[in-house]
């Protein structure tokens, strides 16, 4: 479905992303970690069509990324930020309807009513009593349930979310990426998300591509990526591995070092 072929992309005298070799296939979830800086957030926007790469082949469907138009990749691909909404005045139902903009002609119509499609998605994502609420009335969590509505209006055959998140609570964090993988589980979507948790990343993702200073640094199942000497290496912490009592992936614990009091 995906497949990049020693893609790599320069901004001037920066090697953002290089000799990045990699295949994602229809369904798959794959999680893109790494540290600050790494190049993850320039590799979501080549995989978006937002920026070309500089080098490498980067082929969607075996056709080349920049073959294809802006609204052709916008029928294909959504991408949620790890901002989400802004309070702005629109309201959740009118957000919901901007994500059919890519079926719209120039009048703004679409051959089939989408009316149906978002009383779904706003009823399955609990919006219901949320619907007529401006975006600037709605809490942190409210908001990224009506982006994630936005996107799943768009219908695409890839996600792609950024850090999706990361201004949420630990309750927000699983009640989200528990949708999505409901989301993919009943729709068959492909999903590439960059994560900073390790423990979500590990949850919910089939495998994991590893970056460090722009490369690849690893890439496989959790199990294969997540050990206490690669993170140590990769991250530069010293940490603590267990299994999840209930689905065994493995999850991260980490030893603060806080020094011993001044005299």
């Amino acid at each position: 479905m995906i497949k990049l072929q020693n893609v790599g992309k320069r901004y001037e005298r920066l090697n953002a992303v290089s000799e990045i070799d990699w295949s994602v296939r229809e369904g798959e979830w794959w999680g893109i970690i790494g540290p600050n800086g790494s190049g993850k957030s320039t590799l979501l926007h080549l995989l978006s069509g937002v920026e070309m790469p500089t080098t490498g082949q980067l082929l969607l469907h075996d056709r080349e990324m920049a073959s294809y138009s802006r609204k052709e990749l916008a029928q294909m691909v959504a991408v949620l930020q790890q901002e989400g909404l802004a309070p702005t005045d629109f309201t959740v139902r009118e957000v919901l309807e901007m994500g059919r903009f890519p079926f719209q002609n120039w009048l703004g119509r679409e051959r089939e009513d989408a009316g149906p499609l978002l009383d779904r998605i706003i009823h399955r994502l609990e919006l219901d009593r949320l619907e007529s609420r401006r975006l600037d009335q709605l809490s942190g969590g409210q908001r990224q349930r009506a982006a994630l509505g936005k996107v799943m209006a768009q219908q695409p055959a890839i996600l792609l979310l950024d850090e999706p998140t990361t201004y949420l609570d630990i309750r927000y964090q699983l009640e989200f990426m528990n949708m999505v993988a409901e989301w993919r589980k009943e729709s068959g979507i492909t999903v590439i998300s960059v994560l900073h948790d390790l423990n979500l990343a590990a949850q919910f993702c089939d495998q994991l591509l590893v970056l460090r200073d722009g490369k690849t640094a690893g890439q496989g199942l959790p199990s294969e990526v997540l050990t206490e000497d690669f993170i140590r290496e990769v991250f530069r912490v010293d940490p603590a591995l267990v299994m999840h009592p209930e689905n065994g992936a493995p999850q991260v614990l980490l030893t603060a070092n806080r020094g011993r009091p001044n005299e």
